[in-house]
């Protein structure tokens, strides 16, 4: 059986593979959703991310549409005790910001939508830097005494904002981070690595990256003279005019080759064997996409291995 992770000072213990649920409602409708997230339980995942604002980008959607799949798919499978759900506040854009009154009412609209009393791991989406963190902790620390959230996470922020954070809490004696969910891969190291990442580590933060295939480059799809057929088709396929980018590729398929893994396999064992990282996210829009993410739990890279993607990524 895979071991499971515990995030951070938190209670909670994950699957090595947090399950992506941007694309619920946007790229894979209802069945295909409930299919996917099928699929990842029966493979022994366990920790599915979401957030308010998912999708509202998409034409026709208004956000919370992922939350709304999700709140479903639980409800008909009547599993809610045996999945950490994450999800996130600031962003949707009815519930913009981080003010104290605006994370009441939008934990209230998550709940609802995803038909539970209590979310498992709760993040603010973005900083909201007109806001002390003081507000924002407090705020934070209520829904964890009130029983509507368990652990506490924040994504894109400063190290600095998220020190302040950090302290705050600590000299009062309330709730506080105990996961960062950071942009990280192979092709965008400097987006965690450093600052952040040290901050992250002296707190003793579990990291959740996310891009953690780079919008599906680092799966090996996009290669020179081919064409795919995606929505993040022109941002991932970018990076294949770097060097960098060509560089990581190569590494990419040597090492799968010598592991007999697939690449998208190769690139998220990398990120899981970093400092603090417990669980990269991954998105999977069909079921065929789901072996070669799951197998990360299984998958040790030598050290050698790890030396050669880390020294063709920096």
């Amino acid at each position: 059986m895979t071991s499971l992770r515990t995030l951070g000072s938190s209670d909670l213990s994950v699957f090595p593979l947090s399950l992506g649920g941007n694309v619920f409602g946007w790229t894979a409708d209802q069945d295909q959703s409930f299919a996917v997230l099928d699929a990842y339980t029966h493979g022994g995942g366990n920790f599915v991310d979401t957030a308010d604002l998912y999708s509202a980008w998409s034409e026709g959607n208004s956000g919370g549409e992922s939350e709304a799949i999700i709140g479903k798919w639980l409800a008909a499978r009547g599993n809610r005790d045996d999945v950490v759900v994450a999800t996130k506040v600031g962003a949707h854009p009815g519930y913009k910001g981080l003010a104290p009154t605006n994370i009441k009412a939008a934990v209230e609209e998550s709940l609802r939508r995803l038909g539970t009393d209590y979310i498992d791991l709760y993040y603010t989406h973005f900083d909201d830097p007109s806001v002390p963190v003081e507000e924002i902790v407090a705020a934070l620390d209520q829904l964890v005494r009130d029983g509507k959230v368990r652990a506490l996470g924040a994504s894109n922020i400063s190290p600095e904002r998220l020190q302040e954070s950090l302290d705050f809490a600590d000299r009062e004696g309330l709730a506080k981070y105990a996961v960062l969910q950071p942009h990280y891969n192979l092709v965008s190291r400097g987006t965690y690595e450093g600052a952040l990442q040290e901050t992250a580590s002296r707190a003793g933060l579990a990291a959740v990256p996310y891009f953690a295939l780079a919008s599906g480059f680092l799966t090996g799809k996009y290669r020179p003279g081919q064409s795919v057929n995606s929505q993040r088709a022109e941002g991932a396929g970018g990076h294949l005019e770097t060097e960098r980018g060509r560089k990581v590729l190569a590494a990419l398929d040597k090492v799968a080759q010598e592991s007999g893994a697939e690449i998208a396999t190769v690139a998220l064992a990398w990120l899981a064997a970093r400092p603090t990282v417990a669980a990269p996210i991954a998105s999977a829009r069909t079921v065929e996409q789901l072996p070669a993410l799951l197998a990360v739990a299984d998958l040790e890279l030598t050290d050698a291995q790890v030396s050669e993607l880390t020294a063709a990524s920096a």
